[in-house]
């Protein structure tokens, strides 16, 4: 199934929700899907990556979207990514040859790691990949070398407190050094192109888009000075998705402030942007099960079959706080979750306010598609957790019988 065609796009941007929706399974599609399926697994649909992506695309008419695929590189979301014409933020060798592989050309895809290895340059270099980011003078003679005349963009350092994940302390030259740079490059050979910036992942606010954009402006001023004309800003992504509340945090918000300023301040200028977590965040569900009980202190421990070094190690590795959920009834108390592995530091979550759960109990977990699969795991020998694509299964999902909108109206 082609979900890149199947899916209805509306006419005008009116037609779109302002509040944006996730995929959820009921109660009832994780009953029938674990009766087919052994725990743990993972749900993806890949009508709700397409409505992600058309979401953003209509909400952000001037941003052209190069899919950040480190945060799911699922081969059908990838697949699904190609066919609604998506480009791609990619970070190394393995990324620029599985798009290469896919048929994607170098002109939709941009080399954004700031620091690059030489694999990573000669794959860029066979593959056709022409535009890259940098924030540092070392990058340049190394990009001079393998890829002359390329299209390069300065990523500067940015402010924002409000994010999840803070990319900027790794990342990004000082705004002040921003010009010297683009100099130097446009010595080396290099094509000076444009700015990028990441205000951090999970953004909650649009203030620090509204500064960063301010800033990029004063400098593209400032390189006009210089004799250096720049045709591109680089936004990065950091739009939100629901967290462990499961409330919209109002992304929609943050993409009209940002489109406003962008259209005020750079209406001439090619805008990208390298969304990750939105795209895929909300578009895949965890199913997992108990497997064991405890009690410690008195509290109720259950140990699930899916852990820290598994779908939970978003838990690690992206300070992700998953949302939680059972369909069973009664009071709730609190309960620590354990994952399944024998090291010590394998506790999915403290405190959470769970119903009495049982042996073989199903616990399901939404909007866990980013940085999760990503970056699990084999550890202690458990396999990784079985994906399942929705549209592969027509009877449990009633594919065609509903109506898009009604389906993705679980959040």
């Amino acid at each position: 199934m082609s979900i890149a065609h199947e899916y209805p796009k509306p006419e005008r941007l009116a037609e779109w929700e302002s509040v944006m929706k996730s995929f959820r399974l009921t109660e009832k599609e994780m009953t029938r899907l674990a009766e087919k399926y052994p725990t743990p697994f993972v749900v993806v649909s890949l009508e709700q990556v397409a409505y992600n992506y058309r979401f953003l695309r209509e909400h952000m008419p001037m941003v052209n979207i190069f899919y950040a695929m480190k945060a799911n590189p699922s081969p059908k979301l990838l697949e699904t990514m190609v066919e609604l014409g998506a480009s791609f933020d990619t970070a190394s060798a393995g990324e620029i040859e599985t798009l290469h592989r896919m048929g994607v050309s170098g002109e939709r895809m941009i080399y954004a790691n700031p620091v690059k290895t030489p694999v990573g340059l000669r794959a860029a270099s066979n593959c056709g990949v022409r535009r890259f980011t940098f924030d540092d003078a070392s990058e340049i003679p190394k990009m001079a070398e393998a890829v002359p005349g390329a299209e390069v963009l300065v990523r500067i350092r940015v402010k924002n407190a409000k994010a999840l994940v803070d990319l900027n302390a790794k990342f990004g030259a000082d705004p002040a050094e921003a010009v010297s740079l683009l100099k130097q490059a446009k010595d080396a050979g290099l094509c000076p192109a444009g700015i990028a910036f990441h205000v951090g992942s999970q953004s909650l606010s649009a203030e620090a888009y509204v500064e960063a954009l301010l800033l990029t402006r004063r400098l593209f001023d400032e390189a006009e000075e210089a004799g250096i004309h720049l045709t591109m800003l680089d936004i990065g992504g950091g739009f939100p998705i629901p967290g462990e509340d499961g409330k919209d945090p109002c992304a929609v918000d943050i993409m009209d402030a940002v489109e406003r300023q962008l259209e005020r301040l750079f209406p001439e200028t090619s805008i990208w942007s390298e969304p990750g977590r939105f795209i895929c965040g909300t578009a895949v569900n965890l199913v997992t099960s108990v497997i064991g009980e405890k009690v410690r202190n008195g509290q109720q421990w259950y140990v699930l079959d899916e852990g820290l070094y598994g779908t939970f190690s978003g838990a690690m590795y992206d300070h992700w706080r998953f949302e939680i959920c059972s369909y069973n009834k009664g009071p709730e108390q609190k309960v620590t979750l354990l994952g399944p592995s024998c090291d010590s530091i394998d506790f999915v979550k403290r405190d959470v306010m769970l119903p009495k759960l049982s042996m073989g109990d199903l616990i399901l977990v939404p909007n866990c598609g980013s940085y999760t699969t990503a970056s699990a795991t084999t550890f202690n020998g458990f396999a990784f957790a079985q994906t399942v694509y929705r549209e592969d299964e027509p009877e449990i999902f009633e594919i065609g019988q509903v109506p898009v909108q009604e389906r993705l109206a679980y959040a």
